[in-house]
């Protein structure tokens, strides 16, 4: 995996005054922690840190550089503003190269399954230990072909070399469902329509005789039964 590097500058002002002009000034503030050492007070450049988390994802491994000293750390948590989504806060915990972490790695969905079958997606992350170092950006999950009952678990997963599962195994991650006949739709409609109290009007017999797409003629009027002859001589 890529690493990336920042240049940190040390907080020495705290409070929600401070944060406001640290972010006015391109920076966000930071926290780096780990390994027993007290938690040191920075700030990142904002630009350069969207840019690792839209290039190596939030398990990227990032070099800060702080007066000088080198410190190498993974993105534990991103606080964002609700509205605008900018960053507002990092948590980094301070690692080194060689040692197991854990990690939530998100999984992406490749190919297709088949015709008839529906995916129920269950999971998107799934933890797994790995050398801080090696940490996959997203873990795949071949759905082609899969049809009804053929469903992968957190166990089939394939996880990079030196990777350990952490999530269990038989943790559902895609069921497959087979897709509903037209006749299974209509009773499920018949039944809803039930229970919500609502009756299906019937629709009325076709007359004897008369099929379907025939035209009815008007019906006359038979007036007195006298002819225009008749009347005419009367």
């Amino acid at each position: 995996m890529a690493d990336y590097r920042l240049v940190a500058e040390p907080r020495t002002e705290f409070g929600k005054g401070s944060a406001r002009r640290t972010r006015r000034a391109g920076r966000i503030p930071a926290v780096l922690y780990g390994h027993g050492q007290d938690v040191v007070h920075l700030s990142l450049p904002a630009l350069e840190f969207a840019a690792v988390l839209r290039n190596g994802g939030t398990n990227a491994l990032v070099t800060v550089v702080l007066d000088g000293t080198e410190h190498l750390a993974l993105t534990k948590a991103v606080q964002r503003d609700p509205l605008t989504r900018t960053h507002e806060h990092v948590d980094l915990l301070a690692v080194r190269r060689g040692e197991k972490t854990t990690v939530e790695v998100p999984l992406v969905v490749v190919g297709e399954p088949g015709v008839d079958a529906i995916t129920n997606h269950q999971l998107n992350t799934v933890s797994i230990e790995a050398d801080a170092t090696a940490l996959p950006e997203a873990i795949e999950v071949d759905v082609t072909g899969r049809t009804a009952g053929q469903n992968i678990t957190a166990g089939d997963l394939v996880l990079p070399r030196g990777a350990t599962l952490i999530t269990d195994p038989e943790a559902l991650v895609i069921g497959f469902l087979g897709a509903p006949t037209a006749e299974a739709l209509e009773a499920e409609l018949a039944e809803a329509e039930a229970e919500a109290g609502i009756e299906r009007e019937e629709s009325a017999p076709a007359e004897e005789g008369t099929g379907e797409g025939d035209v009815v003629p008007e019906p006359q009027d038979q007036g007195s039964g006298e002819s225009i002859e008749s009347t005419q001589n009367s």
